[in-house]
Formats: C-alpha cells, sequence, structure tokens
C-alpha cells in the first residue's frame, strides 16, 4: 500500500525488511522513521516539524515468508556530506535491534552529486589494462611470511601467465621480514618489467590499510615507488577513509575494495545490511573502482543470488556514479572460470589466490589454462 509523504527537492530512500504480521511490521517501520531521526519519543516534536525531520514511511508491502518490505524516506539535509552521517541515518540505531534488513538505498541526483563516486571505474580499468571483451584476471601475492623478493618472483610467473593485475593480499602490511617500501618498490619495478616483456600493461595494487595518516603516507610511497593502484580495506578503515584517498587528485590511483572485517555488516538472518549495499552501493559510492567480495559456492556465506546482486549493484546506470568491477574471490581455480564467467558476464574480475599456486612449478602453466578457458568463453 502506498502512503503520502512530505513533498522535498532532496531525498535519501531506503528499503528495510522486517518482520510481521502487517501490524508488527508497520510498528517497526515507524519505529525506523523515529530510530533514524531524532532517536526518542516523536511528542518531543511539534505537530509541524513531524512531518518533516521524522523519516516518512512510503510504502510497506508483504513479501515472502511473512516478511515486509518497508520504503523510508529522509530528509536530504538531515546529511553534511559524510559517509558516517550516511551510515547513521541509514542504519544507525536501527542496526542494535538485530531483526531489521536494509535492503538498499537511493539518492536524489542532488545528493548524488556531492558523492566522486570511483575515478576510473570498468572503463578505466580496461583502458589502462587493454582489454575489453573478457572478464579481468586478478593474482594475489601470498602467504604470508614470504619475503618482498620472493613475492616479486611470484608476481613474475602471474605476468607471464597472462593475468591483468595483480594485488597484495591483505595481511602483507609492513612486517619485519617484507617492509612495506621494499616489498612495493620491488614488485612494482618487476611486474613493470615482466609486463613490457609480454608487451601488455599489468596493474599492482599495494595494499595500505592503517590509519588515515598511514594510508596517505603510504598512499603516495606507493605510488612514487612505481605501483598503479591501492587496496583498502574499508572494514578496517572505515568507508570515509576510502573517500579522501579518492578524493586526492595527487594519488589519482584505481583503488580496490577488499572485503576484511566488511562480513560482520552483512545480514546472516540476525538483521543487517544485505551484501549488495555492503560490497556494490557502498563501497562504489565511497570511489572504489574494484569491489572485491566472496564468489558464491566458495565456502562463503554468499549464494548465487547474492553474489549476482552484488555485481548488478556495482554495474548498473546510478546517476553520475561510474560503474566498477565487481571482483570475485575465494580459491577459484579454473573449473570454475568459465561457470562464473556464465553466471556474472565480462565485466567482472576473477581473483585467483592459493589454488594457482598448488604446483609451485607450474604457475605459469596453470595460468596459462586458466586464460584460455576464459579467453574461449568470451
Amino acid at each position: 500500500m502506498s502512503l503520502t509523504v512530505h513533498d522535498s527537492s532532496e531525498w535519501l530512500t531506503a528499503i528495510y525488511e522486517i518482520n510481521g504480521p502487517e501490524s508488527s511490521a508497520r510498528r517497526t517501520a515507524e519505529r525506523i522513521c523515529i530510530d533514524q531521526t531524532i532517536e526518542a519519543e516523536s511528542n518531543l516534536l511539534p505537530l509541524s516539524l513531524q512531518s518533516t525531520i521524522l523519516g516518512q514511511l512510503e510504502d510497506l508491502r508483504a513479501t515472502v515468508g511473512g516478511r515486509y518490505h518497508a520504503t523510508i524516506r529522509f530528509r536530504g539535509d538531515l546529511l553534511s556530506g559524510e559517509c558516517s552521517d550516511l551510515l547513521n541515518v541509514l542504519f544507525g540505531t536501527s542496526s542494535l535491534r538485530g531483526d531489521i534488513r536494509l535492503l538498499s538505498f537511493a539518492m536524489t541526483n542532488g545528493l548524488l552529486s556531492s558523492w566522486p563516486g570511483p575515478r576510473f571505474g570498468i572503463d578505466g580499468l580496461r583502458q589502462a589494462v587493454v582489454r575489453s571483451h573478457r572478464p579481468l584476471l586478478c593474482a594475489v601475492l601470498k602467504p604470508l611470511g614470504r619475503t618482498p623478493q620472493e613475492l616479486a618472483e611470484l608476481a613474475i610467473q602471474f605476468v607471464e601467465g597472462g593475468v591483468d593485475m595483480i594485488k597484495d593480499d591483505q595481511s602483507l602490511v609492513d612486517q619485519r621480514w617484507c617492509p612495506f617500501e621494499e616489498r612495493v618498490a620491488r614488485c612494482a619495478e618487476t611486474i613493470v618489467r615482466a609486463s613490457i616483456r609480454r608487451g601488455r600493461p599489468c596493474l599492482y595494487f599495494a595494499h595500505i590499510s592503517g590509519s588515515l595518516d598511514t594510508m596517505r603516507r603510504r598512499a603516495t610511497l606507493a605510488k612514487t615507488l612505481g605501483a598503479s593502484g591501492l587496496l583498502v580495506a574499508p572494514g578496517l578503515t572505515g568507508f570515509d577513509a576510502m573517500r579522501t584517498l579518492r578524493s586526492d587528485d595527487e594519488i589519482a590511483l584505481p583503488i580496490a575494495s577488499h572485503p576484511s572485517m566488511l562480513g560482520t555488516l552483512v545480514d546472516q538472518g540476525r538483521g543487517g545490511l544485505a551484501a549488495p549495499v555492503v560490497y556494490g552501493l557502498l563501497t562504489r559510492l565511497v570511489g572504489s573502482d574494484l569491489s572485491i567480495y566472496p564468489a558464491f559456492g566458495s565456502g562463503y556465506p554468499m549464494s548465487q543470488q547474492e553474489c549476482v546482486s552484488v555485481a548488478d549493484q556495482c554495474r548498473q546506470a546510478w546517476g553520475s556514479i561510474k560503474p566498477i568491477m565487481p571482483a570475485i574471490g575465494g580459491r577459484i581455480g579454473i573449473e570454475r572460470i568459465v561457470q562464473l564467467g556464465s553466471v556474472l558476464g565480462r565485466d567482472a574480475i576473477f581473483v585467483l589466490g592459493s589454488r594457482m599456486q598448488q604446483n609451485p612449478e607450474n604457475i605459469v602453466a596453470a595460468m596459462n589454462v586458466l586464460h584460455r578457458a576464459l579467453t574461449e568463453s568470451f
């Protein structure tokens, strides 16, 4: 059933999934309207403000399993332009209740225009790696414990095996046996040289997560040392930190979002954020050019439908915000490449980790087989 809402030029609209029956769902939806704005009893507000400051229930309708979808609008001027404000209005207090799920959100164009979104997006990444007609391959430098020289030697094999990009493992920071500066310098130089030999670029994403000051310093140093991208885990650093890096025109490198700690936000049957919100909308909004998340069937709690929905949120039209690459990881081997490609389509990245290293003496051969299988499918 549709409900009349207060007219405003700028709105933030959110869709929540809540428990029925209808009377209970309506009470919960009305509670969300209050909790996500004044977080107090509505009688504290004069009637003239109750119709404006409070969230407005626009629609309430039944869905499967006795659940309901509640569409709620919030005034755009509740936001000051920070991601922390956005998250607080969308789900701050409601996140404590445990039986509410945020399915999606949207903004009017005036609000959306204040967000830069990705700098490069799908088209920029494809141009950088000179590949336009198939999914991309991303290799991972791992496991933790290898020296910078050993990681650089591994990177050579990946480039010779035909990958389009290489990223640090998220566990690589600034360890005693693998210092940040030495690792990035060796790997960046090695990847550039190997790319020249094969005649096609390969991007290198250096992991820089830390405090904002640390990330700025590492990002600047990584670019100076030859890294062609940055890997950031917004679940560890905060989404606003990623947005700050994206907005720095002196850094201006592609940013990959890693899902470390983001799983704590995703609903696992107890309430939370839907996977497409976490891995799709939020990471794209704050400026990532590719979003890494688990593949379905990889041992992580990700269904095929959720996996595809995340990819859709990464790539669908969204005002001036560029589409980004969904990057699927989770022990992907040759046998799964064709299946994943057929489900997710050409505008996707497949992240290849430890499975490609099961035979250390034959990584190039294994990569070539995988690369051919993908090329033949597209």
